[in-house]
């Protein structure tokens, strides 16, 4: 008798896998156009003579996209399956950077951002649901380090943006981006893994389900999100506005939180492989809890900064678990699953930052930053729903 290798003993793919690489250069993609809008915001805001509090509705209307068309293309994924849903939204949404280019009103930069932030967010649930595909196809888990390479996205195109901007015009910009987004996406289509579903699983009912289940994980990737969200738009304005730091420094504030992110959303698969999701997910938890602590309770800027580092080693593979959770429910199309949980968790992001805002006036943001960890005792409690995910890395199928 031969004796085979322990990954195909194990029924378990390669740890690289044509499926896998495709996958994450959608991810890439997504987190590259997302990346390359935030250095236009300014010319965007110029170009139209918005106000901030008009640029800031403007910013709302790309959330609103998002979230209308979550549950839309999660509807579509039990219907047609992931693969095509996220290759039609990608082929869609890489014109929708030209077309905030070229607007020259307020009305039509309004569709423009709103169909820009819908496909985006679309297209965010059918990857996701793909990537959930491709975790149990491989028998391992992916998820992690397909956010990493959304991260990784986001970091080349804010961080190539302004430099292109100021080197060929914003149209030239936009040109340049959406043809290697393109390439990307050329290049990741066929190789995507089909999961077009079974007779029997398009028959189900695709309204929103009925069960706790979903929420409740929604619900973990929610409380997951608005640290993100808080460290996003509040972490330079608190160095900068309660700790006296300079510029320069205020901008370490989320420098730091995204690259511990992303690094460790490289490494959270072997982590989870090893320990589980549950373990795991309660381990990247404390880890949050701690550095938000450190980060509000700081007595100097470097403290602060140290503290979002921590946070973002913790944050980082938390909505990965929620995630991979909600695409292996029982009984569920995983495209349903996964619009409910993209959608509470991305409206963290999208909504919160305001509230936090308003809250601040009246309480400053060292209160906010050290109150955040309120919200992942939550998650702690509802630790054990990630359970689901490992049936995505070796659970029955």
């Amino acid at each position: 008798m031969i004796d085979m290798p322990s990954t195909a003993r194990a029924g378990r793919a390669p740890v690289i896998t044509r499926e896998r690489a495709a996958v994450a250069l959608m991810f890439l993609m997504n987190g590259f156009l997302v990346g390359a809008w935030a250095p236009k915001i300014p010319e965007f805001a110029s170009r139209l003579s918005l106000s901030e509090g008009t640029l800031g509705l403007m910013i709302l209307i790309f959330g609103l996209g998002s979230i209308t068309m979550m549950p839309v293309a999660g509807m579509q994924i039990a219907r047609f399956g992931s693969t095509w849903v996220t290759r039609i939204t990608a082929v869609l949404a890489l014109p929708t950077l030209l077309l905030l280019t070229v607007v020259e009103s307020v009305w039509t930069a309004a569709i423009a951002i709103f169909l820009f932030g819908g496909l985006i967010g679309a297209m965010d649930v059918a990857m996701n649901a793909n990537a959930v595909a491709t975790e149990k196809h491989m028998r391992r888990s992916i998820m992690s380090s397909c956010h990493a390479f959304w991260s990784l996205g986001g970091l080349l195109g804010a961080a190539t943006g302004g430099v292109l901007i100021a080197t060929i015009g914003p149209f030239g910009h936009a040109v340049l981006v959406t043809v290697a987004a393109a390439l990307m996406v050329a290049i990741g289509w066929s190789m995507l893994l089909a999961d077009k579903p079974h007779a029997e699983e398009a028959k189900q009912k695709v309204r929103l389900p009925m069960t706790p289940l979903p929420w409740l994980i929604g619900l973990v990737a929610l409380f997951s999100m608005v640290p993100e969200g808080a460290v996003l738009d509040w972490g330079a304005l608190y160095l900068r506005n309660e700790l006296n730091a300079s510029v320069q420094l205020s901008g370490f504030a989320y420098a730091a939180f995204s690259l511990t992110m992303a690094t460790m959303r490289f490494a959270g698969d072997i982590v989870r492989d090893r320990l589980g999701a549950v373990k795991t997910l309660r381990i990247c938890t404390v880890t949050a809890m701690i550095g938000l602590l450190i980060a509000g309770f700081a007595p100097s800027a470097t403290f602060v900064i140290i503290g979002f580092a921590i946070a973002g080693i913790g944050i980082s593979n938390m909505v990965p678990i929620a995630f991979s959770a909600a695409g292996n429910l029982p009984g569920m199309a995983q495209g349903i699953g996964l619009s409910v949980v993209t959608t509470m968790g991305y409206s963290g992001i999208l909504v919160a930052p305001s509230a936090i805002g308003f809250i601040a006036e009246h309480v400053g943001l060292a209160t906010i930053f050290a109150a955040l960890p309120v919200l992942h005792i939550v998650v702690l409690l509802l630790s054990n729903l990630a359970r689901h995910a490992d049936g995505a890395a070796g659970g029955s199928h």
